[in-house]
């Protein structure tokens, strides 16, 4: 949740923009809104509508009245009044669009609840509010161990200062009702401040927090979702996703609100096709439905007696099936039906590597393996000249000629390193090297000839 101009440090400050977490664009704040019509100018005689949305942590919003006149505009950090004292939040919304969101949310234009904006903040405003927002942390902390000790049955989720440190709103979450007065007693005395208790369910406490979804974007409740509508397991089903609890909850341990995004599209693509329940009578056998494609229009049956083998049918062939039983004909087989379906496969592969980084090792050089090349210098060294090869006399003028000695690689290491060292290792190899029996009697053998 950061504009395209904002990076951040080690510490978490965005660097970009220089505005340290109060980004004019609102690009890094949640629920953040672009003001399309901030360039336009209002016709003549029209005032600009004087009630301004105001964000304060975590994305709660509110509407806030300008009767004294102020030029505000977004990301300006302003002081507006509460039930008790005042609190400090930023600009995230002037001008017509406020009553399109006022309309959306159903907040009338003379609602009491709107309250008035003082002031810009000033520099010490906004010094005790950040304050404020740095005890946030070991506030909930100690908030925690004090619920545990009491034995509660609740869990909090997050506290929020206002803006003059002088009241903290301690949202919780909980299955059944609970009875926190004296809670409120022992987190007054401990921090000495005013102490709200504001319940939330699951969904409110995900977008709250935020996190990043099994999709590997952000949630959709922290970034742009608003009203949460009920998710049902037949949203699943339409759609032929497994119903596994695992994979279709969301963080918030509820139905993924993304469920219902194509529910829409797969309903409509649904209803050219015949119920699953039906069965297609043959004069082969009674094929039985198993499972379906819903956008290549396809559907798969196999026979009772016969369930590992499936054929393959468009819905055309599977409607008409179902017509011709229903005027009492029987289709000799689904051979038939499916051998007449010719299926398009793609010549090219789906799948296209652009970036062209197939691996991450691709630039790492292969190792070799050292023991194999020691084992081949010592047996080079120790082998012995053969005399029994015979001496070609053709090649005798070749022979007489100096030749060019081949310097490998390895030769070239063993020269480098000292002699102490091949000493100890031909000495190692001598010593594990067995006594040829047969060259010996053969040698024997040839001096009694002689």
């Amino acid at each position: 949740m950061s504009c395209s101009t904002c990076t951040t440090d080690k510490t978490g400050i965005p660097k970009g923009c220089k505005s340290n977490g109060t980004c004019a664009s609102g690009g890094c704040d949640k629920l953040s809104v672009y003001d399309w019509l901030g360039n336009m100018t209002l016709p003549c005689g029209e005032k600009k509508f004087q009630i301004v949305e105001v964000r304060f942590k975590n994305g709660r919003k509110d509407f806030y009245k300008n009767e004294k006149d102020l030029s505000l505009c977004m990301g300006d950090v302003i002081a507006v009044a509460a039930k008790s004292g005042h609190d400090i939040g930023v600009v995230s919304l002037t001008g017509e669009l406020v009553k399109i969101q006022m309309k959306k949310k159903k907040v009338p234009v003379d609602s009491p609840t709107i309250y008035t904006i003082y002031r810009k903040a000033s520099q010490r405003d906004i010094e005790i509010w950040q304050q404020a927002r740095e005890r946030e942390p070991e506030v909930q902390r100690k908030s925690r161990l004090i619920i545990s000790r009491l034995g509660l049955k609740m869990k909090l989720s997050d506290v929020e200062f206002q803006g003059d440190a002088k009241k903290a709103t301690f949202y919780y979450t909980a299955d059944e009702r609970v009875d926190f007065r004296l809670l409120i007693r022992e987190l007054a005395s401990t921090f000495n401040i005013r102490i709200e208790m504001k319940q939330v369910g699951l969904r409110q406490e995900a977008a709250r927090l935020g996190g990043i979804g099994s999709c590997g974007r952000e949630l959709c409740c922290s970034t742009w979702l608003t009203d949460f509508r009920s998710v049902k397991t037949e949203a699943a089903r339409y759609q032929q996703l497994s119903l596994n609890p695992l994979k279709l909850s969301g963080q918030c341990g509820k139905l993924k609100c993304c469920l219902n995004y194509e529910l829409d599209s797969y309903l409509d693509a649904l209803k050219t096709f015949p119920n699953t329940r039906t069965y297609l009578k043959t004069k082969k056998g009674m094929a039985v439905y198993q499972k379906m494609d819903i956008f290549r229009g396809l559907m798969w049956y196999t026979y009772k007696d016969n369930p590992m083998h499936w054929h393959k049918l468009t819905v055309d062939q599977v409607n008409e099936i179902i017509a011709l039983n229903k005027e009492g004909e029987f289709p000799e087989s689904l051979e038939e039906y499916s051998d007449e379906l010719i299926v398009e496969t793609p010549t090219t592969d789906i799948y296209k590597d652009v970036v062209g980084q197939d691996s991450l090792t691709r630039f790492d050089k292969p190792k070799k393996s050292k023991r194999r090349n020691n084992r081949n210098r010592n047996k080079n060294r120790n082998r012995k000249p053969n005399s029994n090869v015979k001496k070609n006399p053709t090649n005798s003028k070749d022979n007489n000629k100096p030749k060019a000695k081949t310097v490998s690689n390895n030769d070239t290491k063993n020269q480098e390193k000292p002699k102490n060292k091949n000493q100890n290792n031909r000495n190692r190899n001598n010593r594990r090297r067995k006594p040829n029996t047969n060259n010996s009697n053969n040698a024997k053998s040839s001096n009694d000839k002689n």
